[in-house]
């Protein structure tokens, strides 16, 4: 008889009220010494242990103080050199994460489709590889000292460290492998004298791996399993299917975890075409990890219950399809949202209890749960109904896709028009978001404060920064973003369609966590957003005001989707609304108009080979957004975190007059990039990290523009910093943008028209 078993891949680090953010903020701040960290850290990581009590198999060291990915390149000592004079692990840790005032962070990129970020490991020659610390063995022995639990310690698998890293070629992967492979087997053997039942080991990347990619990495198992002998290895994947499906399951492992949720059935017809291994556990990750909405139950059941007659094993695990890191915790019980929509939402926890009534109803059957089932489908039902909101907008026309006239015509109009100077410097958008603006905020939400007095404080705060920006010597000035907590929710709030939450905070990178807005129902433009603000900022100075928005893309992919429609049907109805704002914009007289797409590269599907159907849409959702103003009228956008070689066919295709993308940290890659593949329209390439408190010489900046020059047509170049400036301290952002106005000064004296 086969055994079930209720397992988790990955819980969420915060805290329901983001303890963690809070204890690591104070810790930086030196408000907290390093004893009371540790111990507070201690606590959270025994708090989210006992939130999954009830599983029989938990996972430890997925918890992190900053990121899971930084974790093991510190535990391999993949340390920079601009790292290494370092001693003191903790400082060397976050160091790396957030830079020093003498060295640049490492860099950070999106985890897989994810709306989380790691920090990207960075490999040397010089690197000399041993095993600093085994952490998943500290993190055991915790759980096992506080709690008696055996747990399951999550480890980031060798295929997917060395895929998501940087810094070497194709050739010297076998080398890195070769060197990896003793720590992998150290680590491993220190947990099985430990008496560690099993090891998850992280191979997300495995899922897009070919086949000789595949093979090779078997190979690295099969060295790895013939040094152990009592400890059970866990292959686990997720967030796709695998395509080497017939391959992976001939690992010598001895369990191996596959997304039945995101793999768009393939996964269950390899299994079904190919079987799966007598000898193997197959943990199926069932419940959807990265949606917070409820499950029907009873689909569900039937689901597993079809996988499970597909099967001839001794034990097989339900689990979320992936690490629960991208769910709020639990629902709070202060969360002022409508009953209808509370009841059909499933976080972190709930998503444990659904994994519990799963397992009941296998063991003891369907009516053993009869009545949580009729529950989930009459949430749902109700949710439906909730949903329906009358805002649907049916069918676009094809030319409003397009601009009236092509790039080059519409650069020499705008040129003549906005009489710019040549590298023209702006930001990205938003100033410093003091305690004062925060508790300005606060005060007007709880309502001790009226709106005109609240908007006369937004004001002085735009007055105040159009006047420092005039001060530095900017030449596009912004309004500064005051008014907005979020660059997704501050939209959703006056759209139809959105929910917002109180204290559903998830992780984006290290401390930085946000309340994705909750897409119900149909988006649709219900008032002007922005139009106050920047008309009310141009007023303030005779240069020009870049109008703010946030992308269609960017809002659907930052946000929690509805699950009954497409994406690419969500993206349309956020598009159509944003178009009303563009227009209203430009009437109002902004003939520069920002709108930005730092998500746009998250979405992308993990294979290659399913790209172009997510691309064409997202570009048509941002041209339908903007393509509807005079040629004169500068569109903008702005990207995040992204390959720029990956997806430069749908930057063209957006057909925006100048593309802003975060450069500093990337260390050249894209200038590079582009000595062989030229971007002919406007391009901005950040040149200092807004992530990192430090402030970037004149000369580090002039060297990013002169290298960039070389590659990007003066006439059409922008100088600018990475992202928005919103989480900087003003102190540090005034010192920054005189160096960058500086060093733009400097480069226009050498500057050439021509490329």
């Amino acid at each position: 008889m086969t055994t079930i078993k209720t397992s988790n891949l990955g819980f969420p680090r915060i805290g329901a009220n983001r303890e963690w953010k809070k204890s690591l903020e104070a810790f930086w701040r030196k408000d907290k010494d390093v004893n009371d960290f540790l111990q507070e850290m201690d606590t959270r990581l025994k708090i989210n242990i006992g939130k999954q009590k009830e599983l029989d198999l938990i996972p430890v060291s997925d918890f992190t103080f900053y990121d899971h990915v930084l974790d093991t390149a510190v535990m391999f000592n993949w340390i920079p050199k601009r790292f290494r004079h370092i001693t003191d692990p903790l400082s060397l840790y976050f160091a790396m994460a957030r830079g020093t005032d003498d060295a640049v962070s490492c860099e950070m990129t999106k985890w897989f489709n994810t709306n989380y970020h790691y920090i990207v490991p960075e490999y040397d020659e010089e690197t000399e590889y041993k095993l600093t610390e085994n952490k998943p063995l500290a993190a055991y022995r915790k759980v096992k000292e506080e709690f008696g639990i055996d747990s399951k310690p999550v480890v980031l698998g060798i295929y997917s460290f060395v895929t998501l890293a940087k810094g070497y070629n194709d050739e010297e992967k076998g080398q890195i492998y070769n060197k990896l492979l003793p720590l992998y087997i150290q680590l491993l053997k220190e947990l099985e004298a430990e008496g560690v039942t099993w090891v998850q080991i992280d191979e997300p990347a495995l899922v897009a791996a070919d086949n000789a990619d595949v093979q090779a990495v078997k190979s690295l198992y099969e060295q790895i399993k013939s040094e152990l002998t009592s400890v059970k290895i866990l292959l686990q994947t997720y967030f796709d299917s695998v395509d080497e499906y017939k391959e992976l399951i001939t690992y010598p492992v001895d369990g191996i975890g596959l997304d039945f949720v995101h793999d768009k059935g393939k996964n269950f017809d390899s299994l079904k075409t190919h079987g799966f291994p007598v000898d193997k556990v197959l943990a199926a990750g069932i419940l959807d990890g990265r949606s917070i909405w409820k499950a029907d139950l009873e689909e569900r059941l039937d689901f597993i219950q079809s996988l499970a007659g597909e099967l001839d094993i001794a034990e097989f695990w339900i689990q979320p399809s992936s690490s629960l890191l991208h769910l709020p915790v639990e629902k709070h019980p202060d969360e002022h949202l409508d009953e209808e929509l509370l009841n059909g939402l499933s976080f972190a926890t709930d998503k444990l209890s659904e994994l519990n009534l799963l397992k009941k109803g296998l063991i003891s059957g369907k009516t053993s749960i009869q009545e949580e089932i009729k529950q989930s489908q009459n949430d749902l039902n109700i949710l439906r109904q909730y949903a329906e909101t009358g805002n649907r907008e049916e069918g676009t026309q094809k030319e409003l896709f397009h601009r009236e006239l092509p790039f080059e015509e519409r650069l020499t109009l705008q040129q003549n028009s906005l009489k710019l100077p040549l590298l023209p410097t702006t930001t990205i958008g938003s100033f410093p978001q003091t305690t004062e603006v925060r508790k300005a905020r606060l005060k007007w939400r709880k309502k001790e404060w009226s709106d005109q007095e609240y908007e006369s404080f937004i004001k002085a705060e735009i007055k105040r920064w159009i006047d420092i920006q005039e001060e530095i010597g900017l030449d596009v000035l912004v309004h500064g973003e005051f008014e907005r907590t979020d660059m997704v929710e501050f939209f959703g709030e006056k759209l139809s369609g959105f929910a917002f939450t109180k204290y559903a905070w998830v992780q984006s990178y290290g401390s930085r966590c946000v309340r994705p807005p909750i897409i119900y129902g149909d988006v649709a433009f219900t008032e002007e957003m922005t139009v106050k603000e920047t008309v009310y900022a141009q007023s303030l100075t005779s240069k020009k005001v870049k109008g703010m928005l946030t992308g269609p893309v960017t809002i659907l992919n930052w946000s929690f989707p509805r699950y009954d429609l497409p994406k690419k049907e969500i993206a349309f109805q956020i598009a159509r609304a944003l178009k009303k704002e563009v227009e209203a914009l430009e009437k109002a007289g902004i003939t520069i108009i920002q709108v930005d797409e730092p998500a746009l590269r998250e979405g992308l599907p993990l294979k290659e080979s399913d790209w172009n159907e997510y691309l064409t849409w997202a570009a048509e959702a941002f041209r339908l957004s903007t393509s509807s103003v005079e040629p004169t009228t500068q569109i903008h956008t702005h990207m995040c975190y992204s390959h720029f070689e990956d997806i430069v066919d749908t930057i063209n295709d957006l057909d925006a007059d100048v593309i802003t993308i975060e450069h500093s940290r990337s260390h050249g890659e894209l200038v590079n990039y582009l000595k062989n593949e030229p971007y002919e329209k406007g391009l901005g390439l950040g040149v200092y990290d807004i992530h990192s408190p430090r402030v970037p010489s004149v000369q580090e900046m002039i060297d990013i523009i002169d290298d960039a020059l070389t590659v990007c047509p003066t006439d059409r170049f922008w100088i600018n910093p990475d992202c928005g400036l919103k989480t900087r301290q003003q102190k540090e952002t005034v010192a920054s943008l005189k160096n960058m106005v500086d060093a733009a000064k400097q480069a226009r004296k050498t500057a050439s028209v021509q490329v």
